[in-house]
C-alpha cells in the first residue's frame, strides 16, 4: 500500500503585487518532513515577500498555502501558529522590558490562548515549561536578566525559545542571522539545526550568507525576480549557471 507522505508546507502559484510591481510571481513549491530549506536570491528578490504570504503578515492576490494539509491562505498569523508554525523575523520581536523568563512564559500564555497583558499570571505560571526551553537554547543562566539587556545573539536565542513555546511542528526563520558575526551567526544556526533535528521539525529559512546556507540547508530554493530560478540540491543549486549569474559571479 502506498502512503501519502504528510506535507509541512504547500504553497500553489503565490503572486503578491505592489501596484506595478509583481514581488513574488507564480511561486510553487513543498517542504516535506526532516526537510531544511533555504530561500536565497538577490536583493529584490521577492524573498521577505515570500515569507511574509507564508506566515500570514501579507495575503496573495492569487494562490494557496496550506499547512500540514490545511488551508491557511487567508488566516492571520496566530491562527497558522495553532496548524504548527513557529516563526522568527529579521528583527527581534523579545519584549525587552521583560526579562527572558517572562518572554517565553508570556510566549506559553499565549500559546494556551490566555492574554499576553495578564504579566502578573504570566509570571506565576508555566515555569517549569518556560525553564526548559531556556535551557534548550542555552539562556537558563540568563533567565532573570531584561531582554533588552541581552546580547543580540541572545536576543534571537530567546526570540527562538518563544517560537518553541508554541509548540510548532515547523519554523519559518526570516533571516535569523541578520546582524550577526559570522561565529555568532553559524552558532545560532547549529543550535536551531540541532533543535529541529531532535524534534524532526522541518524549517524554511531566508539567508544571505551563502557559507551558512550550504552549511545547513538539505534544499534550496533560488528566487530571481520573483519567480523560482530552481529549487535542488545545494550541490545542484551551486553548479547552476543561471544562479552564478544571478549573483553576478559571486562565488557560492
Amino acid at each position: 500500500m502506498n502512503h501519502r507522505v504528510e506535507l509541512a508546507l504547500e504553497a500553489s502559484n503565490l503572486v503578491k503585487s505592489f501596484g506595478g510591481f509583481t514581488a513574488v510571481n507564480g511561486v510553487s513549491f513543498s517542504i516535506g518532513p526532516a526537510e531544511a530549506v533555504a530561500i536565497i536570491g538577490p536583493n529584490g528578490a521577492g524573498k521577505s515577500t515570500l515569507f511574509d504570504l507564508l506566515t500570514g503578515r501579507k495575503l496573495p492576490d492569487s494562490g494557496e498555502v496550506r499547512v500540514f494539509g490545511a488551508p491557511v491562505t487567508r488566516q492571520a498569523p496566530w491562527r497558522r501558529a495553532k496548524h504548527g508554525i513557529g516563526r522568527s523575523f529579521q528583527v527581534s520581536s523579545v519584549f525587552p522590558g521583560y526579562t527572558a523568563l517572562e518572554n517565553v512564559q508570556i510566549g506559553l500564555m499565549l500559546a494556551q490562548g490566555h492574554a499576553w497583558n495578564l504579566l502578573r499570571l504570566a509570571t506565576r505560571t508555566n515555569r517549569d515549561e518556560a525553564n526548559v526551553l531556556l535551557e534548550k537554547v542555552g539562556l537558563a543562566g540568563k533567565r532573570e536578566v531584561p531582554s533588552g539587556e541581552l546580547s543580540y545573539g541572545d536576543q534571537r536565542k530567546l526570540e527562538l525559545a518563544v517560537a518553541l513555546s508554541t509548540g510548532p511542528r515547523l519554523l519559518l526563520l526570516d533571516e535569523p542571522t541578520a546582524g550577526m558575526g559570522r561565529d555568532e551567526s553559524r552558532d545560532c544556526l547549529s543550535l536551531i539545526h540541532a533543535i529541529a533535528a531532535e524534534e524532526k521539525m522541518p524549517m524554511v529559512f531566508v539567508e544571505h550568507d551563502m557559507d551558512i546556507v550550504f552549511s545547513f540547508a538539505t534544499r534550496v530554493m533560488v528566487l530571481v525576480a520573483g519567480s523560482v530560478l530552481i529549487d535542488g540540491t545545494p550541490d545542484a543549486v551551486r553548479a547552476d549557471e543561471r544562479v552564478k549569474e544571478a549573483y553576478f559571479g559571486e562565488a557560492i
